[in-house]
């Protein structure tokens, strides 16, 4: 039985949606973050632990007690996190599909780092490692694609958009740290959390476009070296969302993972990228976010 949870990175996207699956259930949360404003503008119950990840003392005074921690931070803080935590504290973390890259960055590489950083600890937890995460409220991917979308009649994309992706809704992933945090593990995991099939990314921005109204988008094929270097204009576009380089890059690899552990582990069926869309362009997209995180799964 949980009765409470410390949530790193309460203020965040993720540990929101956590926060308001968690308290809808009656479960305790301490939120720990380092702007107490932002966690107050929530309205949501709980009183914040003020901490900087980058500062041990404080974040160390953050976790005095608990017994249930969540860090929805960014992965890279893993070791810190360890290193604060008290010793019989279970750990769930969120990393990123990030770390399979075939073009390494600062945010793979972190993930990398924080997930050995939990492995070599041999501390019970998990590290779940989400695909592109849509459907939060304030969220960046799906939002800014129908903002271009809106924008542009033609999307010209890598190869004609034919790599794939298998995006996440955030109530799935609401869900995969709950079962983790209701699971007794006996020492570190990492396990990949994705939506239930890959697909094309043409055919994910068709729905996409689909599910928020708009026309069907004409894709077409587009050499990748003209269009990062086009990347570095739309940030002088305030017409267009801006796009980074890296971006680019990265739909020019298969993003397709296997969830067997995500079903076998956390006992986990994700939803369809079409009821994800529907639950995002919702006329309450909070509510539905809401109602869809905290069903079966807890």
């Amino acid at each position: 039985m949980i009765d409470s949870v410390h949530v790193i990175g309460a203020s965040g996207r993720s540990g929101l949606a956590l926060c308001r699956s968690l308290l809808a259930d009656g479960i305790s949360v301490t939120p720990v973050v380092r702007d107490p404003a932002k966690w107050a503008a929530s309205g949501l119950a709980g009183d914040a632990r003020i901490a900087d990840l980058r500062a041990p003392d404080a974040l160390r005074a953050a976790l005095v007690g608990a017994t249930r921690i969540v860090s929805c931070a960014h992965a890279k803080h893993t070791p810190a996190i360890l290193a604060a935590a008290p010793q019989t504290a279970m750990l769930v973390l969120l990393g990123s599909t990030r770390k399979f890259t075939r073009w390494p960055d600062a945010h793979g590489n972190g993930v990398l780092a924080g997930e050995a950083a939990l492995s070599a600890s041999g501390r019970a937890g998990a590290m779940l490692h989400p695909t592109m995460i849509f459907g939060a409220q304030g969220e960046d991917n799906v939002q800014r694609l129908v903002r271009l979308l809106k924008r542009l009649p033609v999307l010209p994309l890598p190869g004609g958009g034919r790599f794939l992706v298998q995006p996440i809704h955030q109530s799935d992933v609401t869900r995969c740290l709950r079962a983790a945090l209701a699971r007794r593990w006996e020492g570190p995991a990492s396990i990949v959390i994705a939506g239930p099939h890959p697909v094309r990314y043409a055919d994910f921005v068709r729905a996409v476009a689909g599910a928020a109204g708009l026309r069907r988008p004409f894709i077409l094929p587009f050499p990748s070296a003209p269009l990062i270097l086009a990347t570095r204009l739309t940030k002088h576009v305030t017409a267009l969302p801006a796009v980074r380089p890296d971006e680019i890059r990265r739909l020019m690899e298969d993003k397709a993972f296997g969830i067997g552990p995500m079903r076998d582990l956390l006992g986990i069926e994700p939803i369809s990228l079409a009821d994800g869309l529907a639950l995002t362009f919702a006329p309450s997209t909070e509510t539905a976010t809401l109602s869809g995180a905290t069903r079966a799964g807890h």
